[in-house]
């Protein structure tokens, strides 16, 4: 109890300091030292709060589902539905994101779930990485971005599909041991653990477990989202991208820089395609490709939600996988844009 106490106080003091600072940041009214009321930092305020606002109702979405999952779906009913064969798991992985059409950063607190549900690692990674990109959202969204280009929807999702295939055969033939950071991640020790798996199985019971769950969960991927977007919007505001344009054209470079991009500016995959369309001019089809594919697999907000769920190894060890795999299959799709 006195835990549990405890995990409820600090809950509300964050999400009591998490509202005032967006009330100071979001109203344009508030009475600020002169410092800080320049250009830069209402770009700032303008580009932090937009991440938030647009990532914050996956996170919601992500954390209920994640609950639902641990509080009415046993691990029997999860292993059923998991193909045994390794291409059969990653087509199925590839059909969730269909089903459950959620930006990268809600993703991460179902897949951890589902882990611990039973579902094989190599399958829960593949529902990570294509999960933004395979779903009928995001085909809507780069569709209408890319209207007088409408291969560029088609060929987003065939190379979101065949990196996922070559990632997903790599992580089923050499990832063995269960590489999440700890398995017991939303229980502050065992005794908390054991006390909530043992509760009770009434319906009040259970509605109760299932808040308990979407608070912890909630908080834990947020500060994560609190943190990357502030540093996003930093970078943003202080990096001369103007000056980089002119590499825009370079058979590998613009590939790299669109990559690096991506990575930084950590957009939702919802929108990055209206991003990707206004670099047209400037860069070929297949480095804008290679930015609609990276971003929402790899960015820097969900490297660090990745580093609060998995252990730091096997994170660098899928980012290098994703790199090295997006690269390698946007130069062999260049010649076909």
């Amino acid at each position: 109890m006195p835990n549990t106490v405890f995990r409820t106080s600090m809950h509300v003091l964050t999400a009591l300091i998490f509202v005032l600072l967006v009330l100071i940041f979001w109203n344009q009214d508030v009475s600020l030292p002169d410092v800080l009321q320049t250009e830069q930092i209402q770009a700032f305020k303008t580009i932090f709060i937009s991440i938030l606002l647009e990532a914050i109702p996956f996170i919601v979405v992500g954390v209920l589902l994640s609950s639902l999952l641990q509080t009415f779906v046993s691990e029997q009913t999860i292993r059923r539905f998991i193909p045994k064969n390794p291409i059969l798991g990653i087509l199925f992985a590839c059909l969730l994101g269909i089903l459950f059409p959620m930006c990268e950063c809600g993703m991460i607190p179902v897949v951890r779930r589902l882990i611990l549900k039973g579902m094989p690692v190599y399958i829960a990674v593949v529902f990570i990485i294509t999960g933004p990109i395979i779903n009928p959202i995001v085909f809507a969204a780069t569709f209408m971005a890319f209207r007088n280009h409408p291969a560029m929807a088609y060929s987003r999702i065939g190379l979101a599909f065949a990196a996922a295939v070559i990632i997903g055969l790599f992580l089923y033939r050499f990832i063995k041991s269960n590489p999440l950071r700890n398995s017991r991640a939303n229980f502050s020790n065992q005794a908390d653990w054991e006390g909530h798996q043992h509760q009770g199985s009434g319906f009040s019971s259970k509605i109760n477990t299932f808040f308990v769950h979407a608070s912890d969960e909630f908080f834990e991927m947020g500060k994560y989202l609190v943190f990357g977007s502030l540093l996003t919007a930093l970078i943003q505001i202080f990096m001369q991208r103007e000056s980089l344009l002119a590499i825009g054209q370079g058979p590998i470079s613009s590939h790299v820089f669109m990559m690096g991009f991506a990575y930084i500016l950590s957009l939702c995959s919802t929108s990055d395609a209206f991003v990707a369309s206004s670099f047209q001019t400037s860069f070929t089809p297949g480095s804008l490709l290679t930015f609609l594919v990276f971003g929402p697999m790899l960015d820097f907000k969900s490297t660090l939600m990745l580093l609060s769920v998995f252990k730091s190894k096997f994170v660098l060890l899928l980012s290098i996988l994703i790199i090295i795999t997006v690269l390698s299959c946007s130069l062999l799709a260049q010649h076909f844009l």
